[in-house]
């Protein structure tokens, strides 16, 4: 991606009461909306007191119980994200570069380097603000004592794996191109202890969803436990669903292990030939605003003009607002849940991880007619590399919907460029690479078997999700791990595994 403009329009943003399912009703939606507004403020102890409050009303309903109650974890959540003071993060900062002065540590934060917040008077940064930072800023990065190169997904970057991809769809004349066959195991592994030994713990793994031309001839293999619940394929957020009794002293283990088939997809797109498309009853959802992460509001539409200016073709339009995204410098992220609009945050902080910069292209797209979907799921590469990931798809008549992939965004030659490279600047706009499994077709959707508490991420499934009858487990309460083998095709003799 192009690190370059950093997007900051004035202005900040309430997060929305519905951040979990279930809004409050409107006798309670000032509370509800007064303390989510406390909470991005800071103000932690006054948000407490009104959550108790409004608690102790007699006739509750159960929904906005619900909220309320999420409200209050959501504190907890953030607090975990911003938890470190300045004297830390310093220290963390001075383990690449031991000689950080003081000045410079204010120039970075003047110039919002550090994301951060003031809770009940004391600031906190954010645990991932030292690792953000050489990201953020070449002069930083430029500071460190052993620079490493960052261990992004290499197909981020033009190689001869996307010339070759160009190449087998423009002489098959066919768009979905260059399979291979891979066997996965994903795991989940439930700290000991965390669940009381004799209470059942249930758990969600993702599973991939049966995508033409994308993912194919998808296969079950085996599981621990052994009994599982398989989600419809039709599911927007599939996964595997397991129960599992804990063991004293013991981690609570779940694996799912399955084989599919990839493709890589190269759409030759004619500017000249794309055309508004028709919404029909089918496309119309994915032209509009879906509370609380894809809104139109003001400074979204305001963006949004001076970007594509007087542009008509729905093309070109695609790849302006694709490029403009494609500017706003990626970095490790807070967890979606504590985040109230993830398109609005991804406009206002100067950066954005994967799935906020899909949120904003998503919602941008929408904005100007063009129908345009979440996909997300997994990346993985030769050597060991595997990440989650989020990109998504837009329609474009008369090709209908191609992928689109913002994060890895626009692919520039190198220093020895290749004939017919420049026509890959565009690969992830109509394009994309074989090394990832969709477990997502939209975001922020029930799971079947439905989840009873919170989950873990209120709008993307790729870790898993986990809980009994005491509650939800947070992501420090277990781990999760990702294994491919190849079964066959380019990548015959590699293989990666991670733990997380």
């Amino acid at each position: 991606m192009q690190h370059g403009l950093r997007l900051l329009l004035a202005g900040s943003w309430l997060a929305a009461t519905c951040v979990v399912a279930g809004a409050a009703p409107a006798t309670t939606a000032d509370t509800t909306h007064r303390i989510a507004a406390s909470i991005d403020a800071g103000q932690f102890q006054a948000a407490t007191a009104d959550i108790d409050a409004a608690l102790a009303q007699p006739g509750l309903d159960a929904a906005t119980r619900r909220v309320l109650l999420f409200q209050r974890e959501r504190m907890r959540r953030i607090g975990m994200d911003f938890s470190l003071d300045a004297t830390t993060l310093k220290a963390r900062i001075r383990e690449q570069i031991p000689d950080l002065r003081e000045d410079e540590f204010q120039r970075w934060d003047v110039h919002g380097l550090f994301e951060h917040m003031v809770i009940d008077g004391h600031l906190r940064y954010f645990k991932r603000d030292a690792a953000n930072l050489y990201r953020l800023s070449a002069e930083a990065a430029t500071r460190r004592a052993h620079p490493a190169p960052f261990n992004d997904d290499p197909y981020g970057t033009l190689g001869d794996y996307h010339r070759s991809v160009r190449q087998a769809a423009l002489a098959s004349h066919r768009s979905s191109v260059e399979a291979h066959r891979v066997r996965i195991t994903q795991t989940l592994t439930v700290d000991a202890d965390a669940v009381p030994a004799g209470q059942v713990v249930r758990a969600w793994i993702p599973y991939p969803k049966p995508l033409p031309g994308q993912q194919d001839d998808i296969r079950y293999i085996a599981s621990v436990p052994a009994k599982h619940e398989l989600a419809p394929a039709s599911a927007p957020q599939r996964t595997a669903y397991f129960e599992k009794t804990a063991q004293a002293g013991k981690p609570t283990r779940f694996s799912v292990t399955y084989e599919l088939t990839l493709s890589a997809q190269y759409h030759v797109i004619d500017p000249d030939k794309v055309v508004p498309a028709k919404i029909t009853p089918e496309l119309a959802p994915y032209v509009a605003e879906r509370p609380p992460h894809v809104v139109f509001t003001e400074q979204m539409q305001l963006f949004s003009r001076q970007v594509v200016g007087n542009e008509k073709n729905p093309y070109r339009i695609a790849q302006k607002l694709f490029a403009a995204v494609d500017d706003i410098p990626w970095a490790g992220a807070r967890e979606y849940s504590t985040i109230g609009n993830l398109s609005d945050y991804a406009l206002h902080a100067g950066h954005a991880d994967c799935g906020q910069q899909t949120m904003l292209l998503i919602t941008l797209l929408r904005m100007n007619g063009i129908p345009a979907r979440w996909q997300s799921g997994a990346i993985f590469a030769p050597g060991g590399y595997d990440d989650i990931h989020d990109w998504g798809q837009l329609y474009l008549a008369p090709y209908g919907w191609i992928p689109m992939d913002v994060t890895f965004g626009r692919l520039y030659p190198g220093a020895h460029p290749k004939p017919g490279d420049a026509a890959l600047e565009w690969f992830y706009l109509g394009g994309l690479d074989a090394w990832r499994v969709a477990f997502n077709s939209d975001f922020g959707r029930d799971f079947a078997p439905a989840k009873h508490d919170f989950r873990s991420d209120t709008v993307d499934s790729q870790r898993g999700e986990v809980e009994w009858s005491g509650g939800n487990l947070y992501y420090d309460q277990w781990h999760y791990g990702f294994n491919w083998t190849p079964v066959s095709g380019p990548a015959a003799s590699a293989q990666g595994n991670a733990h997380h």
